[in-house]
């Protein structure tokens, strides 16, 4: 893969020494596909996401499901009461493993507009963690749900307790029948009387059976606590909660809308872009984040490549944004693409809050809210395909959206690509680094790192055609636009990525 890493002058997340290389290995895959086995469509990964800890991460797939997995490799993680009484291994590295998963979304039908309504999960959000309990939210293109995944004992029973005597008859039981008498008392009846449904065995007498627990067994128990729906007209493609633990917007193409998370039949549009004139419209809605540590700002991005700070303070209705961050266009160089591929399809603020990363189909672009006038970094992801764009866009590829992600020390950034693609960059001034891997179990076998000149970045991918839709570009470097790394997230607190291929989850560290 082609990739190339120009840092603009500016103050980057990290005003420090460059630090090292960062050399990644494979730590875990969840689900690998065997060769040649075909995947189905609603198990593809379609969202992936973190909680603020680092010790639980859920993704969502096309089929409505939300998979959990919760981190092993330290002790006092979450609620692992069973690893707190063992002596469990430290490593140098997260490890995971799967703790659960449920139905979070069914498909719909929208009998008003004759529309389906997918089950897929298009964003999944953690919210704060409460008496050992995990509290995330998930939506697909119209509803959201707010779910608590709480640890529980769940009794196991015996069939009966059932004794037998020494010489293998049926222990006696004392049973006494009652029935009503017609002036209200009571009368008590020997088994003599008994119908014969409860008559008394040959060789033997009748027995009270009763259940026996045997064992407690703990159990992640889902629960749907409350359903936000009937607020979005058009698809809804992010969801974001907010530092104040109390509240999150829901954002689709044309609105943006504040919800309390106590209160699902209620919330205030905040953001409005739509023209009273649907001709008129020009741009819409794309990415929507709140700020991390203050309540009142959120930024959103447009499908025109811009990303908009608002400030909830200055208004109920935020149709002024605070500041406005985009690049200019150079003379001449717009095209029949430009709008497509400016069109920023993922933002996410840096965890110090004065960064912002956004992604569009080119390239990635590193912000200091403090600075309007352009990115504080850029970094080239797909100007090798410029010259396939007709193909792309024919093909649809071109439309991919691609995620992009932050570690949290805020000096290297991540994102996808095709043939199965990711690429880490570093973002502190000076720094060329860009590392190129293959989500595989083996991504030694693609792996290229730089560190000198961006130029030589040129060959980063050295592959086979992989069929009808691989494409080559003039150096012979071979791209699999069907295999597409679209959905990544870094660790909060260490260098750990997760990614997904197609229905495979695949984990790396450095």
């Amino acid at each position: 893969m082609k990739g190339s890493c120009d840092v603009d002058a500016g103050t980057t997340a990290a005003e420090s020494s460059i630090p090292p290389l960062l050399e990644w290995k494979f730590s875990q895959v969840f689900g690998e596909r065997a060769a040649g086995e075909e995947v189905q469509e609603v198990d593809i990964i379609s969202a992936i996401e973190f909680d603020k800890s680092g010790d639980h991460l859920a993704t969502g797939d096309r089929g409505g499901r939300v998979v959990l997995f919760e981190r092993t490799d330290v002790r006092h993680h979450g609620f692992r009461k069973d690893l707190e009484k063992q002596d469990c291994p430290i490593t140098r590295h997260p490890e995971f493993c799967y703790k659960t998963e449920f139905q979070s979304h069914e498909p719909e039908f929208d009998y008003l507009k004759s529309l389906e309504i997918e089950e897929k999960i298009n964003k999944i959000k953690w919210c704060q963690t409460v008496n050992n309990s995990l509290f995330l939210l998930s939506t697909n293109h119209k509803t959201i749900k707010y779910w608590k995944v709480q640890e529980k004992k769940v009794k196991k029973f015996s069939e009966t307790n059932i004794d037998t005597s020494e010489n293998g008859s049926i222990a006696s039981s004392s049973i006494t029948a009652t029935r009503f008498v017609p002036d209200g008392a009571y009368a008590e009846r020997p088994h003599s009387h008994l119908s014969n449904e409860f008559s008394i065995p040959p060789g033997g007498s009748s027995l009270l059976r009763l259940p026996v627990v045997m064992s407690q067994e703990t159990s992640l128990i889902p629960k749907c606590r409350r359903i936000y729906a009937h607020a979005h007209d058009y698809h809804i493609n992010s969801i974001s909660t907010n530092s104040d633990c109390e509240t999150f917007i829901s954002a689709d193409d044309l609105r943006i809308n504040l919800w309390n998370l106590e209160i699902n039949n209620q919330s205030f549009n905040i953001v409005d872009v739509k023209p009273a004139n649907m001709e008129d419209l020009t741009e819409v809605i794309t990415s929507a984040e709140f700020h991390p540590t203050h309540c009142n700002l959120l930024a959103y991005s447009s499908s025109k490549g811009s990303v908009r700070l608002i400030d909830l303070r200055q208004s109920s209705l935020c149709d002024n944004h605070s500041k406005i961050f985009e690049e200019r266009e150079a003379p001449g160089s717009r095209s029949f693409f430009t709008e497509i591929i400016t069109s920023i399809s993922d933002i996410k603020f840096a965890k110090d809050g004065r960064h912002l990363l956004s992604r569009d189909y080119m390239t990635l672009k590193l912000w200091d809210i403090n600075m309007e006038s352009g990115p504080v970094a850029t970094f080239q992801v797909h100007e090798h395909l410029r010259p396939r764009l007709c193909d792309l866009y024919e093909s649809d590829s071109i439309f991919d959206k691609f995620d992009c992600s932050l570690s949290g020390d805020g000096l290297h950034v991540t994102t996808g690509s095709y043939s199965n693609l990711f690429c880490v960059f570093g973002c502190v001034p000076g720094s060329n680094e860009a590392t190129t891997l293959e989500a595989s179990k083996n991504p030694m076998r693609l792996q290229v790192q730089n560190s000198k000149s961006a130029r030589s970045m040129s060959s980063f991918t050295r592959g086979v055609r992989r069929g009808a839709e691989s494409s080559s570009d003039s150096n012979g470097n071979s791209y699999d636009f069907t295999s597409k790394l679209l959905h990544l997230a870094w660790h909060p607190t260490e260098n750990f990525i997760a990614c997904a291929a197609m229905n495979s989850l695949y984990m790396y560290y450095a």
